[in-house]
């Protein structure tokens, strides 16, 4: 009987030891995003470098967009355009200037979600462009 048990345990500790190593290993969520219209996100801080990672959804597939633009969060500042698209799907934006920022989302028939992963200049190196 102790010997189950042991076992039992053991079998149920190593997804548990599985799941917390991978978590040790990926990129640190700075900010995470979601909606469906316009709006202004809150400020974050994030150090360089660090990715933008989008995915827009909706219930139509020609009639969605989204228009993500990147603002200086203090002065208000455009520092440009990160995506346009009219079209579901997903991707991500790697960036080399940390900051205090925010993101200007418009979007049209469609369900966006944003995430701000702060990298290590290793993982940096990993990303390569579609």
């Amino acid at each position: 009987m102790k010997f189950e048990m042991r076992r039992f345990f053991i079998l149920l500790l190593i997804p548990f030891a599985l799941l917390t190593t991978s978590f040790a290993n990926a990129a640190d969520r700075v900010a995470e995003f979601r909606g469906t219209g316009n709006t202004t996100t809150a400020i974050f801080r994030v150090e360089s470098p660090w990715v933008l990672d989008w995915r827009l959804d909706g219930d139509f597939d020609e009639l969605v967009a989204l228009d993500i633009t990147l603002i200086e969060a203090k002065s208000g500042k455009h520092v440009g355009r990160v995506l346009h698209t009219k079209r579901k799907g997903n991707g991500v934006k790697l960036f080399k200037s940390g900051g205090l920022y925010q993101l200007r989302v418009s979007s049209s028939l469609a369900r966006w979600t944003v995430k701000i992963d702060q990298l290590t200049r290793e993982e940096a190196k990993l990303y390569t462009p579609k």
